[in-house]
């Protein structure tokens, strides 16, 4: 095979649905594999603790359905990484189903469907721990401790490439993957295939967010890679839309604060060197890319726990005075809390929209908030009843709070509703860590049947 290509219609498959007029366009182009991860940490670490998903089902499974028609209709395997938001267990067996049904809806024709579980039990974790092997954490967090262990509700394991080429080479048609780096997705087939690493982890890293590679901005797009043994080529396939160098490099800086350095189970794809050249007016080539194999296997490793119930309000300030002192008022009503419920056992948190409700302390321009506020108050206890009295007090104190020139109470805190709303009870990261392994395959279990409806005789 003297290359490959690559579709990828959506950087974050059911977050929101993909494009179907540039999919098509890209199913037009006959490619080797349909392929899109359908997973991200961005969407924080309620749906991981919760076993849950960020996304309707409905969205999800308008892209599946898309993806796996094109698929049968191309006769080409169709892959999915980290269903369901998560990866988790459940999330795929989710996915799983939605083959299924889509099968027997469309009656397609049989066609091996194959998939793999990520959650990793905690005891497995706590025996390593015990046995001396440092769970080591990332972004300068500590290494994992039994405490913090006994506080995950879910762990999920990274999957790389490993699973996805086993069940390739099982005959699959169709993969729903758990967890998974985003590259290996993309990466896998073309390692299947004999392709260079160098070249195979950095067709995965350019596809993983779809048309976020392309210019002008347009999520959801499809976009196209081709492989061979030499370069990568990358196209856009919405008819308004071009990947150009920039873009293209552009794209390796996107959400990170190294632009050269991809680690994956198993090594780290190095763009230092990486020559990025318009070959056409919507396709870029890249060479120079270089895959390093890691001395030793580590996976990395994501946990969720509990924090408790929350509750959410909403406050609107206009008042000048009280926007210049919008954190004397925020103190006064954590003090309503306290004196209500002690100082220990709940949580507030209030973002100030217009001043640096986004970027909190980083935001360089907050000593000059804008003329009005809108603060967001999250409150947070072991029972809704208790979350709704915090969140409640937290929000409606603000009005009352006593600042040295108020002379009355108009006019200081408007509310967008007089009630708190109940929200999804809050969770924090507990894991963002990495675990060695002897064997990459040791933390994913693979499956396999075959689905769809025999033809008439």
């Amino acid at each position: 095979m003297k290359s490959l290509k690559i579709i990828c219609p959506n950087g974050h498959l059911g977050f929101a649905p993909l494009k179907v007029e540039s999919f098509r366009l890209g199913v037009e182009a006959k490619p080797d594999y349909i392929a899109a991860d359908s997973g991200s940490d961005d969407v924080g670490p309620v749906p991981l603790g919760s076993d849950g998903c960020a996304s309707p089902r409905a969205w999800q499974e308008h892209d599946l359905e898309h993806m796996l028609l094109a698929a049968r209709e191309l006769n080409v395997p169709m892959i999915i990484g980290s269903a369901g938001d998560t990866g988790t267990d459940s999330r795929v067996d989710m996915y799983v189903d939605i083959i299924r049904q889509l099968a027997k809806k469309h009656a397609l024709a049989p066609f091996k469907l194959g998939w793999f579980h990520s959650e990793v039990d905690k005891e497995v974790v706590r025996e390593r721990i015990r046995a001396g092997s440092s769970i080591d954490g990332l972004d300068e967090r500590p290494a994992l401790t039994e405490e913090e262990l006994d506080a995950t509700d879910r762990i999920v394991a990274m999957a790389g490439v490993h699973p996805y080429i086993e069940l390739l080479k099982a005959g699959c048609d169709v993969i729903i993957g758990g967890r998974s780096s985003d590259s290996a997705v993309f990466a896998a087939p073309a390692l299947f295939h004999g392709f260079p690493a160098d070249q195979a982890y950095y067709l995965g890293k350019v596809l993983e967010c779809a048309s976020f590679c392309a210019e002008p901005y347009g999520g959801k797009e499809t976009v196209m890679g081709e492989i061979t043994h030499d370069e990568v080529k990358v196209t856009a396939m919405h008819p308004a839309q071009r990947c150009t160098p920039a873009s293209v490099a552009g794209h390796a800086m996107y959400e990170r604060s190294n632009p050269y350095d991809e680690f994956v189970a198993g090594g780290r794809l190095d763009m230092r060197d990486c020559v990025y050249e318009q070959i056409s007016d919507k396709t870029t080539r890249i060479t120079g890319a270089r895959f390093i194999p890691a001395e030793n296997v580590r996976v990395k490793l994501e946990g969720a726990g509990k924090v408790g119930e929350r509750f959410v309000g909403i406050a609107g300030v206009r008042d000048p005075y009280t926007i210049a002192h919008i954190d004397e008022v925020i103190a006064w009503a954590r003090k309503a809390v306290e004196d209500r419920f002690g100082p220990e056992g709940w949580e507030l948190h209030y973002n100030v929209f217009g001043r640096d409700g986004i970027m909190g302390p980083l935001e360089p321009l907050r000593e000059t908030p804008g003329h009005e506020l809108c603060v967001v108050v999250q409150g947070i206890a072991p029972t809704k009843e208790m979350a709704e009295e915090v969140t409640m007090t937290g929000t409606r104190q603000m009005f009352y709070a006593r600042l040295p020139d108020v002379k009355g109470t108009a006019g200081s805190v408007s509310f967008v509703l007089d009630e708190v709303l109940p929200a999804s009870a809050g969770y924090r990261w507990t894991l963002n860590h990495t675990m060695a392994v002897d064997d990459p395959m040791e933390l994913f279990r693979t499956a396999a049947e075959t689905v769809g409806a025999p033809a008439h005789a």
